[in-house]
Parts: C-alpha cells; structure tokens; sequence
C-alpha cells in the first residue's frame, strides 16, 4: 500500500507485555493482525515484525522492566511509514549503532539490523524508562 493511499482511520496501538521472552511472539503476532488489516505489503511487514523483534528482545535482554514489571510496545502507520516503538525500564547501557561487529562474536548483529531494514531510528530516554522508535518504510 503506498503511503499516500493510507486511510485515515489508522490508530496507534499500545500494548502493555511482560518483561519475558514469550512477549516477543505475541507482539509479533498482534503487529501482524494490524498491518494485515491496513493491507501493509509482505515485504514491509515482515520488516516490521523482524524490527519489533530485536528492540523488544534486547529491552527483554538488557534492560529492567518498567515500574509495574512490564515492558511496553507500540505501533501505527503514518505517511513515513510503519512506527515502532519499545519502552523498558531503562537500563545502564543505551542502545548504539554498532558499525562493524566481528565475525566471530555472539551479539551485536540486531541494531545493525534494525539500521538496515528502516529509514531511521532513535532513543528518547527519561528518568524511569527509554523509549527505541524506529520507522520502517511501507
């Protein structure tokens, strides 16, 4: 669907998850019900689920969870293309764009991801939690 045919009922959803593995898959899942329901192209969806993959596993990984216990995801499609977000509860270090990892290391590789598959990416941090948004085009 080109951006400039999206319809303008699009709303953001905000969804509260545990601060476990297990909520990766089903934010996966919900994500891909609200792309399907925009008629989001398999390509950019795929992209968009693969990106909610590694923000939320690595606040999973590396950060503690919110105040509550949880960990928050979000999503909407605007003209910019498809929005994702993930909150923690903000942990000691910040997500950095790793320009060369090495061949034989563990880790590393999910941000270089993430740069590849969107149009750009941030983090807003607060006192008591940071926020990733990324932007994957549609």
């Amino acid at each position: 669907m080109s951006s400039a045919t999206l319809p303008a009922d699009v709303s953001v959803v905000d969804v509260v998850l545990p601060h476990e593995v297990s909520a990766v898959a089903d934010a996966r899942r919900r994500l891909a019900t609200y792309l399907k329901r925009y008629r989001v192209a398999g390509n950019a969806c795929e992209d968009a689920k693969l990106v909610l993959t590694e923000l939320l596993s690595n606040a999973i990984r590396y950060a503690p969870p919110l105040p509550a216990g949880e960990v928050r995801a979000a999503w909407w499609i605007d003209k910019a293309g498809i929005h994702v977000e993930v909150t923690d509860g903000r942990g000691d270090t910040e997500p950095q764009r790793i320009s060369d990892t090495h061949p034989e290391s563990v880790g590393g590789r999910g941000l270089a991801i993430v740069d590849m598959l969107t149009t750009g990416w941030d983090v807003r941090t607060a006192a008591h939690h940071r926020t990733v948004h990324a932007v994957i085009p549609n």
